[in-house]
């Protein structure tokens, strides 16, 4: 998964690395888990539940979340800050927001 990953540096009282997913990694995930739901809906498989709940965990993971209905908000989140150019965010952290390693 390292590959799928950017780092970047945000200095508060140090330094502390941020991951952030790659966009690429985060629409093939999303395409995932929809042709799993699909496969599922269509004709239950213990082979796409499998993958269905490997491509839930993994996309939890990768955006940081405990849910799949968080994840797919998050990861819409990345997509749709991948597509603004650099230095533009649509919502930037507050001034008192403080990270943390």
């Amino acid at each position: 998964m390292r590959e799928h990953v950017r780092h970047s540096r945000a200095s508060v009282g140090g330094t502390v690395v941020v991951l952030k997913p790659e966009p690429r990694c985060v629409r093939t995930l999303l395409a995932r888990y929809a042709s799993a739901r699909i496969a599922l809906a269509e004709k239950p498989d213990q082979a796409w539940q499998r993958e269905l709940a490997d491509v839930t965990y993994t996309l939890c993971v990768v955006t940081g979340t405990r849910s799949i209905t968080d994840a797919i908000a998050a990861a819409d989140e990345i997509l749709e800050a991948a597509r603004q150019p650099e230095g533009e965010s649509r919502a930037p952290l507050a001034p008192e927001t403080t990270l943390a390693a």
